[in-house]
């Protein structure tokens, strides 16, 4: 498949990419990640081993659409925990008496 990475064209298998990335050591996944066998590689990893460039020359976006045309599985930024909000003591115990909480 032919896919355009860092405004460079590429011709990709999920074969080769395979090859590419057998013996590779994952990093530490912060971010988009790629499912290439059974490890998860960062997406930025897996666009500089497949395309042999500098990661700044190239967005994650880029190497997330090329994988997922190539049949990978793609996971994007994780989402952000939702804050809780933290009840002061007398507000605990207004909660638990059934008297509405006032913030």
């Amino acid at each position: 498949m032919r896919c355009v990475i860092a405004r460079f064209p590429f011709d990709l298998t999920k074969s080769g990419v395979l090859e590419s990335m057998k013996g590779v050591k994952p990093e530490q996944v912060t971010g988009e990640s790629v499912i290439i066998g059974r490890r998860t590689y960062p997406a930025k990893q897996v666009g500089q081993v497949i395309t042999r460039q500098d990661r700044r020359d190239f967005s994650a976006g880029e190497v997330l659409r090329a994988m997922t045309q190539l049949g990978f599985t793609c996971r994007g930024l994780p989402r952000a925990a939702v804050p809780t909000r933290v009840l002061s003591p007398l507000q605990q115990a207004s909660a638990m008496l059934g008297i509405p909480v006032t913030v």
